[in-house]
């Protein structure tokens, strides 16, 4: 069965902009200057953004900061690293929701 994710639509990202230039412009401007270099170095975007990419669970972000990180001279365990980092604090942000169930809970028992 074909998936719904295609990696030949990555390089294709640009064609959202067709309908909306003025908006895809100001996306791309203020996405470029996010990744720059400044208090955080460009690896280290990089490695933030492969983290969030697993977090959100999209495959063309994962695609596209896997490669970008490698670029930047991240490596296999540091990569690693940031992913179990973003997986521990969704896993956290899910585990602390349910002190919303105990409290619903909590007040359906009264």
């Amino acid at each position: 069965m074909a998936g719904y994710y295609h990696r030949e639509d990555l390089p294709r990202f640009p064609d959202i902009g067709k309908n909306a230039p003025e908006l895809w412009q100001k996306f791309s401007d203020w996405y470029g200057a996010v990744f720059a270099e400044g208090a955080l170095s460009e690896r280290e975007k990089c490695l933030i953004a492969l983290a969030v990419a697993h977090a959100v669970q999209c495959p063309y972000c994962i695609d596209a900061y896997t490669q970008a990180a490698l670029e930047k001279g991240s490596n296999l365990e540091q990569m690693t690293e940031a992913v179990h980092v973003a997986c521990a604090i969704r896993g956290g942000a899910s585990l602390v929701h349910g002190l919303q169930m105990r409290n619903c809970a909590e007040r359906i028992s009264m």
